[in-house]
């Protein structure tokens, strides 16, 4: 006989620029269901938001077929959300800017619903099941496409004053270097995240006739000692540690956890974010801050969003 007791779960929701992920999850970080479909923005805002609600639906209904039920839902977006709940600027998902994504959830499933940019997300669900919980301040850097952070301090998500802070990818590493798209030159970004590694590989000639090389397949190459591929995650490294030892005497911070596919290639990132570290930093606090790898791969942004759905409970 099936208990009148309900387990209360909630719907965390990953919206990547390629793919629509989302997942059923129960107050501990425990999936209990996924599903997932092509996020397809091309198609516009209108026929995006009413297969995101179906996909949202058909959980919510399977989860109470099986005796659970949704309280809430939570959905990170690689964008910048105002205090107001409204999307601002979406790189990956200029059709949704101007809409408040997390008002249009809650009033189709009749449930609370948060919306948060991706990497906060990964930020808070590495603080709460991940690499990040036994840190009250940490910063969780997404090396990616782009380059992402989000900020805890004091062991809650830092978003500033107008809930747009964590912007790490576009700190200047290059006075007058690459261009990149926020409009700013020399940004992190250009020079840490994958799709900079593959731009560099191509233009030093790595690999030479096999086409263009993704971040992994350089990172493969340098583990086998290749001097043109070592030299490029040598850089990475290195502009990376210059921005985080910026930080880490900005902020005193306990420790650093980098996520998304680069961190995969941590072990050739790790020596030299140390040594940038160790060089740039004041000993006090940059002996203090651990470096880390994230713990919960690419699952970190659903579990953060629906961690972050279940503090809409408190």
């Amino acid at each position: 006989m099936r208990s009148a007791l309900l387990e209360n779960v909630c719907l965390g929701v990953d919206v990547g620029g390629t793919n629509l992920r989302c997942a059923l999850i129960n107050p501990e970080g425990v999936v209990l269901g996924r599903e997932s479909l092509a996020t397809d923005i091309a198609s516009g805002r209108d026929s995006f938001l009413e297969r995101l609600l179906g996909l949202l639906t058909r959980l919510k209904t399977d989860a109470e077929a099986q005796g659970r039920r949704v309280v809430a839902a939570g959905l990170g977006v690689p964008g910048l959300f105002s205090n107001d709940g409204i999307l601002r600027s979406s790189v990956n998902l200029v059709p949704l800017e101007g809409l408040n994504l997390a008002q249009f959830v809650s009033a189709g499933l009749g449930l609370p619903a948060v919306a948060l940019n991706d990497a906060n997300a990964s930020a808070v669900g590495e603080r709460c099941f991940g690499a990040g919980r036994p840190f009250a301040s940490s910063l969780m850097v997404t090396l990616g496409t782009g380059v992402g952070a989000g900020l805890i301090l004091d062991s809650k998500l830092w978003t500033g004053i107008d809930g747009v802070a964590g912007e790490f990818g576009h700190l200047t590493v290059e006075p007058n270097g690459r261009r990149c798209g926020c409009g700013n030159r020399g940004c992190l970004e250009q020079y840490s995240s994958a799709s900079a590694i593959a731009s560099l590989a191509t233009s030093l000639g790595v690999a030479a006739g096999h086409g263009r090389l993704d971040a992994a397949q350089v990172a493969a190459l340098a583990r086998e000692g290749d001097p043109k591929a070592c030299a490029i995650f040598e850089q990475a490294g290195a502009y990376l540690g210059i921005a985080v030892a910026g930080v880490v005497n900005l902020l005193n911070l306990e420790a650093i956890i980098l996520g998304g596919g680069v961190a995969e290639s941590f072990d050739l990132l790790a020596p030299v974010l140390r040594r940038e570290i160790r060089e740039r930093a004041f000993a006090l606090p940059g002996e203090r801050v651990q470096l880390l790898k994230g713990e919960l791969g690419d699952d970190a942004g659903v579990l953060g969003a629906a961690a972050s759905a279940f503090s809409l409970l408190n």
